[in-house]
């Protein structure tokens, strides 16, 4: 949906995005990489106002700070 602009489920493109951030207490769209709020990596959402699929994406110059989350682990 981020690149095309159309759900993969159901064709729509009623498409709107609710972008990554950290609020109070951990809130929010994020991913915990340290024991601070400071420390985290957003994780925007793009969902299909029709059907209600999501999809979550990461900015690639977060993607290592991400790998490196305490919460992380390689699926091999």
């Amino acid at each position: 949906m981020k690149h095309v602009e159309e759900c993969p489920k159901c064709g729509s493109k009623d498409i709107f995005l609710i972008e990554g951030y950290s609020g109070a207490y951990g809130t929010g769209n994020n991913i915990e990489v340290g024991m601070t709020i400071f420390n985290y990596v957003p994780v925007d959402r793009y969902v299909c106002g029709k059907c209600g699929y999501s999809e979550e994406w990461i900015h690639m110059k977060n993607i290592e700070k991400a790998r490196k989350s305490k919460h992380a682990r390689e699926i091999r």
